[in-house]
């Protein structure tokens, strides 16, 4: 069971990703966190990177496809995978495909968590974090007993600049453009599926069990 998930800021990827690895055993894999483990493990590959990295160059789609490769070598990619952050562009995803082909897989399934953009901004835009003990807060869903002011510490929660309106609508309008064509890419290939991210976490985690009910991995 090899999958993609895609999911916008706000939409609960993290969490539905951490459910899948959970649920059915396989692991997620981010192209951000296997390139640090590379540069840690000094893997051949690993080493190319960090040069890349110590120049500020960009990394190019080739090294981050050899990276992906040598990611699904590893036993524990047997019965699946979860691609998170990955492909970013239709470039990619031709190349993704003709990798795993190479190696004898393919992708099964194309996860998108829809979610309204009026919704995520008032998602994100409504966390607040406490600037001594860093305790997170909502002003909607989870407010702190007096407005501004940390439950446990007394101190005065702030809004990071990442949950700011107007930085949301400008990572928004960056996920739109990058993953249209994607999703667009995916459904042509009748890969995609759409879940409604407005649903609650269960609800949510129900859609997807149901969904890919079927394809776990045998272990027997």
């Amino acid at each position: 069971m090899n999958l993609i998930l895609f999911g916008p800021p706000g939409a609960g990827k993290g969490t539905q990703a951490q459910f899948i690895v959970e649920r059915f055993n396989i692991p997620q894999i981010s192209t951000g966190d296997i390139l640090r483990a590379a540069v840690k493990a000094q893997t051949t590959l690993g080493l190319e990177a960090k040069k890349i990295m110590d120049a500020g160059g960009l990394m190019s789609d080739e090294v981050v496809l050899a990276i992906v490769k040598e990611r699904l070598a590893i036993s524990d990619c047997s019965c699946g995978f979860v691609l998170d952050g990955f492909p970013r562009t239709i470039r990619q995803a031709v190349a993704l495909g003709k990798l795993l082909f190479e190696i004898g897989l393919e992708i099964d399934t194309v996860i998108s968590l829809e979610l309204d953009d009026v919704e995520i901004i008032q998602r994100l835009s409504g966390r607040r974090t406490c600037s001594a003990c860093g305790k997170g807060y909502h002003i909607t869903y989870d407010p702190p007993v007096c407005v501004n002011i940390c439950d446990l510490c007394g101190s005065a929660l702030i809004q990071r600049e990442d949950d700011q309106e107007s930085t949301i609508i400008n990572r928004l309008a960056v996920y739109a453009q990058q993953t249209a064509p994607l999703k667009d890419f995916y459904k042509q290939a009748g890969l995609l599926r759409r879940i409604d991210g407005s649903a609650s976490i269960k609800e949510i985690q129900s859609q997807i069990s149901g969904l890919l009910e079927g394809r776990l991995c045998d272990h027997s």
